[in-house]
């Protein structure tokens, strides 16, 4: 969503506003001295007349302009009134009515700004107190911030004294310092104060580091901005400094710990999007990632996007959403790029290399421990004298895994005149992944212009291309089988490899990876051009445009290979593919959204008003096919259908989606001096994609001011406090298009009086009446700033309410689904929390400073009515079935398991583990795991399972520790949750007595000589569902360790370069962690709409699905096949000029 005006333009409009603030807060102060000194009475106001301040705010409001003065040079000024500015006149000829008899000028600093000061003195001493025109020699500086921008306004004062200016447009200052006066005091609303001391100095440099208040920050709120102090609504931001410090390829990734309320489930895959979570999980069968927007573009994928591009992450948590109607149930995420400004080309380079590695891998059982397991657990097998082992002892993980080469570039060219700004960049990443021939590579190009056709007319256009191309690998095949291979036989030797599958074990990881190719390549071209007219200062009509074009191509090859000894070391087996199979997968999609909004913007007195009214039209459509055949070339210059064996074609798929939605959407913001907010929008969205077309998602949202009020002008603890709610109701439609649509086989025969007749049968029953889930939600919250600015923080309460929400219901057979169910708005489920956000920054000395934040996000997921009753069942490990249960009264996908009461030491703990003198367990032997028999019928069975967590956090967490000294740099962010559990799906996975071990589990399972309380003595296939495989998914990650170092500006200005910064940096430096397994951040997925989801409604009997799909909701916390976490070191540079 683009910012009106240019970002030039809003940052100088909002440091002037906050100047204004502070020097009527500097004004406030006066008068409330002069009231605590009864002999010192404040000036009369004369019949009729109103203070030259209350007029000036008028004419700011206007004329939409800002003015900067010394709080005391209009303290006692008075205008004649009632004054009434209508915008009509002109703005010299008003200003110049209305100072010329108070014997006051102004001089115009900006096109927007205006300083008023007395006749015959200069902007930079237009503050300066009569009283201080006594002094000795000058002192000239300039004030900027962190990134060199100058700092308008900022109030210069010499300690101990009433002496003091304020700096002109360009940031710079003079001031006659008294004689004996050693010390400057400088203050800038937003930003931490400072002592700088002046003993023999002519000459200063002044950085001041900002609060991170954020008060005037403009938040992109949905088709318009707004300051975050007049916020009714619980919207975070992340500035893109934040997001570009990390090596990391995603902005959701670099934004994981950073935000309250917004969970990040990263993966070490490379090209791969963060999972998003906002407030909890969203949907049990429908979509559960939020909304993207990207300069106006809606999206669900933002991986094209360089980080180095991005200006802010804008992340709207609650009913603030609801603009984006039928789309909005999950959370939006808006992102705004870079604008260029006005001025001489900069130019930027970023970019940082290094490489990754796989980090918490377990430990596997060595040659030895496994031949000793191996005793107990297939004592037939001779692990020494076999063919297929070898003496060694094979260390999987070094076979397949490997430290990865990663680097990440991007340079950046922007500029412009006051009527043409442009910015162009271009992105290349190599992104490598930890197994052996997982590799990415992506360029991308953006460009961004604006184009200020005359004073009311302004276009614009934003464009951006990218292109991936990589090789991925089945993490099925190659990491599953890395957990089960067996260390005894030989991963490779010169070109032959070791025969795992002849050993009975699963096959060999390496000759998985190594003979199969998975060539994917994508690209993708983004934009929209606008274009906007302001009639008048109050009104702007804005009509945009947006495009989001996609191709794909996967090539797959499988080549050929057979179970003989020219592909292994000892033939046998089964591990072999009789054929090359080559499959190809080609798609695209292309998306529209063509937004045409009104915004009446204008202030009355005391009261603003904004008023937005729009129309919102959207098309999709999209397009895959699908093909294979055998006997290919190998060479993947050959890969093409056409030279494979026309008699045999494997298969062949064509598919596709297209719907499109028509909306309309409003809304109204009302603020009364600055403490009473009132903001409420409506959206209704039609939508091809149900037969009950329309929906309506209205919102509400009320804030308070408490800081403005006149019984807190007295104290000096809160800087700002504002007490908000809001309530609304949010659409998820992110199904298939015509889900609702009943579908038939046709031309089936059957035998109807003894005659083979062609008929039809139903594919599935679908539900005509099915539509979007809504959400309720309703949320209350504080936003506050005290301790001179120095900590900031936000509190909120919220309550997510879910009805109609996508579930399976059994159904009578009588009507003719074969699997007697069907999809249908049938659930209802609710998230709860709290969220803390905290920071706080200050500086110790002139030039150290150093900051601390963090944030803490409380949640609780619940199910509140499932179909009347009918539970879902989930994971699939192995052979066991149904690891999870998503039923009322629990969170979506919690575990449902037998509970282990330890292991059996021996024959007398058997026989006294009894229900009414009946043994549970007769067919337990010592070593055993020992099983809880809930129900008390005296036996162990499924009707003894029983609730026992979730993979749901109950609280998660990030904090931040910023350190700058001089030109020194150092943060480290911190990330992690509690209250969850992980089921250990690899140690669970058992199908053959011959997969290896944990190192920890073979030191520690039970055996005759050495008794354990915990590790059974075998692990075998036929173990059931228990708590023995679940654990705590509590943990605590270093996310990012960075350290740097930036060059002094007066140094490198003599070359011509504004900035050169380089830098080491880590990400997932360590975890704490409880987790036995690899990784206790796993994925939580939605499941797919289409998958096969039969037999996981109550307890049907039936064949149960055991692919070990891990990707969806009801399957999520289970740590199967998930990719290796990883850790990254890198060094960097950041380089201006």
């Amino acid at each position: 969503m683009k910012v009106t005006g240019t970002y030039k333009g809003i940052t100088l409009l909002v440091l002037f506003l906050a100047a204004v603030f502070m020097v009527q807060a500097q004004d406030l102060a006066y008068r409330q001295q002069q009231s605590a000194n009864p002999d010192t009475p404040l000036p009369s106001q004369k019949a009729g007349a109103i203070p030259l301040r209350q007029a000036l705010q008028q004419l700011e409001k206007t004329y939409s302009i800002s003015f900067a003065y010394n709080a005391r040079l209009v303290a006692d000024k008075q205008v004649q009134g009632p004054l009434s500015f209508n915008g009509s006149a002109p703005l010299k000829d008003v200003l110049h009515a209305l100072l010329s008899p108070l014997n006051l000028q102004y001089t115009q600093v900006d096109p927007k700004v205006y300083v008023i000061k007395p006749p015959g003195i200069t902007e930079d001493t237009a503050a300066v107190p009569a009283t201080a025109f006594v002094q000795e020699a000058p002192v000239r500086g300039k004030v900027t911030d962190k990134d060199g921008t100058a700092l308008i306004g900022v109030t210069i004062r010499v300690k101990g004294t009433s002496t003091g200016t304020t700096t002109g447009a360009d940031g710079t200052f003079t001031l006659n310092v008294p004689e004996g006066s050693d010390t400057l005091q400088v203050s800038y609303l937003g930003y931490l104060p400072q002592e700088i001391g002046i003993a023999g100095r002519s000459s200063l440099d002044i950085v001041l580091q900002s609060t991170e208040s954020q008060l005037e920050q403009v938040v992109v709120v949905g088709y318009g901005t707004q300051r975050k102090r007049d916020l009714t609504g619980s919207i975070s931001s992340v500035e893109g400094e934040e997001l570009a410090k990390q090596p990391v390829l995603t902005a959701t990734q670099a934004a994981q710990g950073k935000i309250a309320g917004v969970q990040v489930i990263t993966s070490g895959q490379p090209n791969t999007q963060p999972q998003i979570r906002v407030r909890g999980t969203g949907s049990v069968m429908a979509g559960a990632n939020p909304l993207y927007v990207v300069d106006g573009v809606l999206t669900d994928d933002i991986r094209n996007i360089n980080t180095a591009d991005i200006v802010s992450m804008d992340v709207l948590k609650d009913a603030s959403a609801a603009i984006y109607g039928v789309r909005a149930a999950n959370g939006v995420i808006i992102i705004t790029t870079r604008r260029g400004q006005a001025g001489k080309p900069v130019v930027r380079y970023d970019a940082n290399v290094g490489f990754r590695e796989a980090a918490n891998l377990v430990d596997m059982a060595n040659r030895d421990q496994y031949i000793d397991y191996l005793a107990d657990a297939a004592p037939s097998r001779d692990p020494v004298n076999d063919a297929a082992t070898y003496a060694g002892s094979t260390n999987w993980y070094d076979a397949v895994l490997r430290k990865a080469f990663q680097m990440n570039h991007n340079l950046s060219v922007s500029g412009g005149t006051e009527k043409h700004t442009y910015f162009f960049s271009g992105g290349f990443i190599e992104d490598n992944g930890i197994i052996r021939t997982n590799t990415f590579r992506r360029f991308t190009l953006r460009a961004n212009n604006e184009v200020n056709i005359s004073d009311q007319w302004k276009f614009s256009t934003q464009l951006s291309y990218s292109r991936g191309d990589g090789r991925n690998v089945d993490l099925n095949s190659i990491y599953g089988n890395i957990y089960r291979a067996a260390p005894i036989v030989p991963a490779k030797e010169g070109d032959r490899y070791g025969n795992t599958s002849a050993w009975g074990n699963v096959g060999n990881p390496l000759l998985s990876l190594d003979k199969k190719n998975h060539r994917q390549q994508d690209s993708r071209l983004q934009g929209n051009v606008a274009l906007e007219f302001t009639p008048v200062s109050f009104l702007k009509f804005r009509s945009a445009f947006n495009a989001d074009l996609r191709w794909g191509n996967d090539r797959i090859y499988q080549y050929k290979f057979l179970n003989d000894e020219n592909t292994f070391l000892v033939a046998g087996g089964n591990q072999r593919s009789e054929n090359s199979v080559l499959t190809v997968d080609n798609s695209r999609s292309q998306g529209w959204v063509w937004d045409n909004t009104v915004t009446f913007d204008q202030a009355f007195g005391k009261h603003s008003l904004t008023v937005l009214a729009g129309s919102v039209t959207e098309g999709f459509y999209s397009t895959y096919l699908t093909g294979s055949r055998i006997n290919i070339p190998e060479s993947e210059d050959l890969w093409y259908l056409d030279l494979g064996n026309p008699d045999v074609q494997s298969r062949l798929y064509n598919g596709g989606d297209k719907y499109a939605r028509q909306s309309f959407v409003g809304r109204v913001n009302y603020g009364y001096d600055h403490r009473y907010l009132l903001s409420a929008s409506i959206r209704a969205d039609g939508s091809s994609k149900f037969s009950e077309r329309w929906g309506y998602f209205p919102t509400v949202g009320l804030g308070w001011v408490i800081s403005q009020e006149p019984f807190m002008l007295d104290q000096h603890f809160f800087n700002f406090l504002k007490l908000r709610g809001s309530w609304g109701i949010l659409g998820n439609d992110n199904i298939p298009t015509n889900a609702y649509i009943n579908t038939a086989t046709v031309n089936l025969p059957y035998f109807f009086d003894d005659n083979i007749t062609l008929g039809t049968a139903l594919q599935d029953t679908k539900d005509p009446n099915l539509k979007w889930e809504s959400t309720n939600q309703f949320d209350i919250g504080f936003e506050f700033t005290m301790l001179n600015s120095r900590l900031s923080g936000e509190v909120d309460y919220y309550n997510k309410k879910t009805k109609d929400a996508l579930t399976v219901v059994n159904i009578p057979s009588i009507l003719g689904d074969p699997n007697n169910t069907y999809i249908t708005n049938a659930a209802s489920f609710k998230n709860t929390g709290f969220e803390v956000s905290l920071t706080w920054r200050d500086n110790i000395t002139k030039d150290l400073g150093y900051s601390v934040g963090g944030n803490i996000t409380f949640n609780k997921n619940e199910i509140t009515d499932l179909a009347g009753g009918q539970d879902l069942l989930g994971g699939n490990v192995g052979q066991q079935s149904f690891v999870t249960r998503t039923a009322n009264g629990h969170p979506v996908a919690s575990f449902y398991l037998l509970r282990s009461l330890g292991v059996f030491q021996n024959q007398e703990e058997i026989d006294n583990h009894q229900t009414d003198g009946k043994v549970i367990q007769p067919n337990a032997q010592p070593g055993d795991l020992k099983y809880e028999d809930a129900n008390g019928d005296g036996v162990i069975d499924d009707n003894d399972k029983q609730f026992m967590g979730s993979y749901q956090p109950k609280f998660f967490y990030g904090f931040n520790l910023g350190l700058n000294y001089k030109g020194f740099d150092l943060s480290a962010d911190f990330y992690g949750s509690g209250g969850n559990k992980i089921y250990n799906g690899k140690k669970a996975f058992r199908y053959e007595t011959t997969d290896n071990i944990e190192a920890e589990y073979a030191d520690n399972r039970w055996t005759a000589e050495r008794p354990s309380a915990t590790d059974p003595r075998l692990l075998t296939a036929n173990m059931p569902a228990s708590t023995y495989f679940l654990e705590s998914g509590a943990f605590l990650r270093c996310n990012n360790l960075t350290i740097g170092y930036s060059l002094p500006a007066d140094k490198l200005k003599a070359i011509g370069i504004s900035r050169f910064r380089v830098y080491l940096t880590s990400q997932n430096l360590f975890t704490l962690k409880k987790f036995s397994g690899f990784s206790p951040e796993l994925p939580g997925g939605t499941i797919d709409f289409d998958n096969s989801i039969n037999n996981r409604v109550n307890n049907r009997s039936g064949t149960a699905n055991t692919t070990n799909n891990t990707s969806g909701i009801l399957d999520a916390g289970i740590e199967l096949n998930a990719y290796p976490t990883t850790r990254t070191f890198a060094f960097g540079v950041n380089l201006s000029f």
